[in-house]
């Protein structure tokens, strides 16, 4: 009864004639009022003004001088909540927009905290520090000096424009002074983007030495920004690195690129351009963009920028829906390979395709549509086979293609689902500049299938399940090709995902002919406590061999290579995948292991790959036995090392190894890396790559804040 009393009595003080526009809530342990223009509040007084919200120990209201006199411990935040001002004295006007606050200390978005000797509030909405220490570091009572901050005569902050100044700032890490600065101008952490300097970053290379990256960030209205990226090294090099972002009511387009001068390749200007983009089109089509050139095969190996071999650039329109698809695309290739010329690779593509799912009514089953089209250019002309590579120089190819498909199950006595399927395609090519393949072909192709389930489920004591399934599938095709040339179905992979495959062939060049068995069997545990055990085997026989596979696939012969596979899945984040090819003696063709832990601390992925060469179907004419793996372990909530690696068995020597440090409290990020790229060719050379970058966080827009140091 006393609190709502006092309540009230505020309520009707400041409701009094002169206040009824700018109303205040107040409620206080006690309350007097002393002559006419005199309001004490005392104990746990809190005041709600204009979203502004004030706690204190006791007020003083003045009605006659419009002032608060008020003593702390004081809390103030305010409409936004991002802003938090403690004190332990003040002298405010009503409103809370001016005045002064002794040892006072302001935070900004709970992360940034700046302690005064005195604060002076103006037009509400600028705040004065004297004597300031900012940090946005934890400060423990027994580790009082936080891991970095910044001491200043002045502080200003715009709340308005949310703009921190600084005057006579000295920025010290661990209580030591490191730099002087006179007058600096930072975005608060409530800000998203400001037009400003970014933290520098330290990268060093065998090739261009150690150089420095001095970002800096514009902004160009609320949709578009620019940043501005100067790199200079100590060898010379001279980079300019830009991105550029736009955002549009229907899409976005973000490009980035540089322009370099170094003594790698001296007297040259090297760079490179990327574009990217997507935009929501109407009728649900989907427009996205992926444009990348460069000046020279080494430079985005040299600067860091991407490590890959081939640059594909992109248009692409797109609609996909339940049981339809639509997709139109125009790409473009550039080989950075020294093994290739751009003007004997397809340097320009372009497709159409249309596929369409169905029920077929009375009939019964699924069935499908698809209608395709396909060419690819090449610039040269010249139409016989001057490199080598089995395809000719200048070789230009279209194609029409359609496709019907049909598939329906039943289920027969003791459990055995039958399934009968097919497909019927028809293809017209047009081949130009090849001495070999020139002209006009039409190819018609044909085939049929019969497929067997058989599921066996047993349920354990433990209540452990176990499945049982063998599968065999019989298949009626055709057996010509039309003297086709074969492009885009060149690397064949054999797995537990085309053993029942009614074509093995990835692309459309190529389709698998002759009369054939696919056989197979299965066996997967699901255990309660969790885990989960996967095991299969399974082959292809024919009535012929077509001489359509190569020895790396597994898939040549009357009879395939055997295919084996095995998946584990632990509960505890450990996951196995392996899988197999070997011939009747048991003599490996393909093998590859997949091991993967997730768990809090640890994580790791690691991969071998072991292939035979294959020189005539995928021009690969020395084995290719590989290991890689990736591996990160987080010490604490602050510390975390990354290792990777992989290593070519084969040349006997490492291909690539990295190693990183990250280090990240609620105040600061530091990255540190080293990688070593062991590759050489004409155009690249072994490299050594060391990376340094520090971040503040909660300061100038900083990322978000890790974990916190513990205090004893």
């Amino acid at each position: 009864m006393r609190l709502l009393l006092c309540t009230l009595l505020a309520l009707c003080w400041l409701a009094l004639p002169g206040h009824a526009q700018d109303r205040a809530t107040l409620v206080s342990d006690s309350l007097q009022i002393t002559g006419d223009t005199r309001l004490i509040a005392d104990g746990n007084v809190e005041i709600l003004f204009r979203g502004t919200r004030l706690r204190a120990s006791r007020i003083v209201y003045d009605q006659a001088a419009n002032r608060l006199i008020i003593d702390g411990p004081i809390v103030l935040t305010d409409e936004s909540g991002t802003t938090l001002i403690l004190a332990s004295q003040a002298d405010l006007s009503a409103d809370l927009s001016e005045g002064i606050l002794t040892s006072a200390r302001m935070v900004l978005n709970q992360q940034l905290q700046l302690a005064a000797n005195r604060m002076m509030r103006t037009q509400g909405r600028y705040t004065t520090l004297d004597g300031v220490v900012a940090s946005s570091c934890k400060v423990c009572a027994a580790k009082p000096v936080p891991l970095w901050e910044i001491r200043a005569r002045r502080v200003v902050h715009d709340q308005q424009e949310h703009q921190l100044y600084f005057d006579n700032a000295q920025f010290r890490v661990a209580g030591v002074p490191v730099f002087f600065i006179p007058r600096l101008r930072m975005p608060d952490p409530s800000l998203n983007r400001a037009t400003g300097f970014l933290m520098p970053s330290l990268r060093s290379t065998s090739g261009l030495g150690t150089g420095l990256k001095f970002p800096y960030f514009v902004t160009l209205g609320p949709s578009r920004d620019l940043l501005i990226t100067p790199y200079l090294t100590s060898r010379n090099g001279r980079s300019v690195e830009l991105r550029y972002r736009q955002a549009f009511a229907t899409g976005q387009i973000e490009l980035t690129g540089a322009a370099s001068r170094d003594n790698l390749l001296p007297g040259k200007n090297r760079g490179y351009l990327f574009a990217t983009g997507d935009f929501r089109l109407p009728q649900n089509f989907a427009l996205t963009f992926n444009l990348q050139t460069v000046s020279d095969p080494a430079y985005l190996l040299d600067y860091g920028i991407l490590n890959t071999d081939r640059l594909d650039s992109r248009i692409e329109i797109t609609r996909t829906r339940r049981n339809e698809h639509i997709s139109g695309r125009v790409i473009s290739f550039q080989t950075l390979r020294d093994d290739e010329d751009n003007t004997t690779i397809p340097s320009v593509m372009a497709d159409l395709t249309f596929h369409r799912r169905f029920s077929l009514g009375t009939l019964g089953g699924e069935g499908g549509l698809q209608l395709q089209t396909h060419s690819h250019w090449r610039s040269s002309e010249n139409p016989v086979d001057a490199n080598g590579d089995g395809i000719a120089d200048g070789r230009d190819l279209s194609r029409l293609s359609a496709r019907v498909d049909w598939r329906r199950s039943f289920l027969l006595p003791v459990g055995i689902e039958a399934t009968v399927l097919g497909e019927a395609s028809a293809d017209a090519y047009s081949i130009a500049q090849d001495n070999v393949f020139a002209g006009d072909t039409i190819r018609t192709h044909a085939v049929a299938g019969v497929e067997l389930r058989w599921p066996w489920v047993k349920s354990g004591t433990g209540g452990a399940v176990h499945v049982i399934e063998p599968v065999v599938q019989l298949v009626w095709a055709g057996n010509s090709n039309a003297g086709l040339p074969n492009e885009d179905s060149a690397l064949v992979e054999f797995d537990e995902g085309n053993l029942f495959a009614l074509n093995r062939f990835p692309g459309s060049d190529a389709v698998e002919l002759g009369k054939r068995a696919n056989i197979g069997i299965s066996w997967t545990r699901q255990d309660p406590a969790g885990w989960a055990m996967g095991l299969s085997l399974g082959r292809v026989l024919r009535d012929d061999d077509y001489g359509q596979f190569g020895p790396a696939s597994g898939l040549g012969g009357r009879s395939s290579d055997w295919l084996a596979g095995i998946t584990l899945s632990l509960g505890d984040g450990y996951a196995l995948t392996g899988r197999a090819v070997f011939d009747d003696s048991f003599t490996l063709t393909k093998a590859e292991t997949r091991v993967t832990l997730n768990r809090k601390k640890l994580a790791l992925a690691t991969s071998l790959l072991w292939v035979v060469a294959d020189p005539v179907f995928e021009n690969r004419p020395d084995p290719t036995r590989e290991f890689t793996f990736d591996a990160r372990y987080r010490a604490n909530g602050q510390v975390t090392a990354k290792l990777s690696g992989s290593y070519d068995f084969e040349a006997d020597r490492g291909t690539l190894a990295a190693l990183g440090l990250e280090y990240r409290t609620d105040c600061v990020a530091v990255d540190l890396s080293l990688s070593r790229r062991f590759t050489s060719s004409t155009s690249v050379t072994p490299t050594t790559d060391f990376g340094l970058s520090v971040e503040l966080l909660g300061f100038g827009g900083g990322s978000k804040a890790g974990a916190a140091r513990r205090c004893q």
